[in-house]
């Protein structure tokens, strides 16, 4: 009876302990807003807070930039720290808030999002949840406001978190409130306290949805994870091009006396500028006569100048790729330019779609005072090929 009981409680010990050592990954989650006078923060703030209700997750406030830099904002949104796009694709939900402007998301939002052509193409937002929240003085035009956003995000492929019916029965039917089934607002030029309680709750309950979205999604990719074996899985190159709409240009020609390439011990190196067909995309300077956009849009092609010439190193066969071992990006700008490495993200994120985990590299980015034929960018690249 002794034996029994020592191998039960030593069965009980050993099961404790190995469930002890289970740890789920924590779900984070980005609140991104835009705020002038406050009222969407506070939203931001009921958001969050029900994001962190839900176990193990994490609600991170940002703010998008202010189109006019001299704009006065409110003092605590003002200290929020300010996303950039590209940091979009590193989070596991996103919960997105403005103020209803015309029946519309505010112009600083709306341009925010105008520089996610890269993450569009590189389809970096896709099957991520989110969710929209407002605020608006009349509520004149917040649904349809909610329904413009959505088509933002639904071109992305997101997944969204609408409210439907969820806290209404809790809700004070003796004041004005700003809740739709598409997500909560706040009637912020309604008597009394603005956003009130209610739409405050609302809020709360909208995080929390969005929470629970996203760490289901997060863990059903962990057990993906951890049932494939640790067999290569083989993806075919030339299907992942086909799939994205990626079209290789023609291999450019060298103009001097040197070789588009050089492989030694397996490891192929390449140098490009942002040529295409046979001319220099947006040639100039970085914070001069150049815009970062258009900066990204001439990286986005030279890496595919670098793709191309690489195709012909592995002999037409871009499936013979073992590794992108390093991308280096000399990017022409003024001195005072320090955005190098956003840009340097539409190179990478390219990469990283074509070739998947093969696509993971080691980095730099330098700024330059001129490049050869006045190209924005020239990327060096090392490559491993079997």
């Amino acid at each position: 009876m002794k034996k029994q009981l020592l191998a039960l409680l030593i069965a009980v010990f050993i099961g404790f302990g190995a469930n002890a050592q289970v740890k789920t990954p924590e779900t984070n989650i980005l609140v991104l807003i835009y705020s002038q006078n406050g009222g969407t923060y506070k939203m931001a703030k009921a958001i969050a807070e029900g994001i962190q209700e839900y176990p193990n997750t994490r609600a991170i406030i940002k703010r998008v930039p202010s189109i006019n830099p001299k704009e006065k904002l409110n003092s605590d949104v003002e200290k929020l720290p300010v996303a950039v796009i590209d940091e979009l694709a590193n989070y596991d939900g996103i919960a997105f808030g403005s103020p209803v402007h015309f029946a519309n998301i505010s112009a600083d939002m709306n341009y925010f999002f105008s520089q996610s052509i890269p993450l569009w193409t590189s389809r970096a937002l896709e099957g991520k949840p989110s969710t929209v929240f407002m605020s608006a003085g009349s509520g004149a035009g917040k649904e349809a406001a909610i329904l413009s956003f959505w088509n933002i995000l639904a071109s992305h492929g997101m997944i969204i978190v609408p409210t439907g019916i969820m806290g209404t029965a809790g809700l004070d039917k003796s004041v004005p409130q700003g809740n739709t089934p598409f997500g909560a607002t706040a009637l912020t030029g309604s008597t009394g306290t603005r956003p009130s309680l209610s739409e405050l709750n609302l809020a709360k309950e909208q995080g929390k949805a969005l929470a629970r979205a996203a760490s289901g999604l997060k863990n059903t990719e962990n057990i993906k994870t951890v049932k494939t074996t640790s067999a290569e899985i083989k993806t075919d190159i030339n299907k992942t091009l086909k799939d994205n709409n990626i079209v290789l240009p023609e291999a450019p020609k060298p103009v001097g006396n040197y070789v588009p390439y050089t492989i030694s011990n397996h490891k192929v190196y390449i140098n490009q500028v942002a040529l295409k067909e046979g001319k220099i995309l947006n040639p100039g300077k970085v914070g001069a006569n150049v815009t970062d956009e258009q900066a990204k849009e001439a990286t986005y092609q030279t890496m595919l100048n670098v793709i191309a010439v690489l195709k012909e190193a592995c002999g037409g066969d871009l499936n013979k790729v073992k590794q992108c071992v390093q991308l280096t990006g000399f990017f022409n700008t003024t001195p005072e330019y320090t955005q190098h490495a956003g840009i340097m993200n539409s190179a990478s994120n390219l990469t990283a779609l074509v070739f998947g985990e093969k696509g993971k590299h080691a980095r730099a980015t330098i700024g330059a005072v001129s490049l050869p034929i006045n190209s924005v960018v020239e990327i060096q690249a090392i490559f491993e090929i079997e």
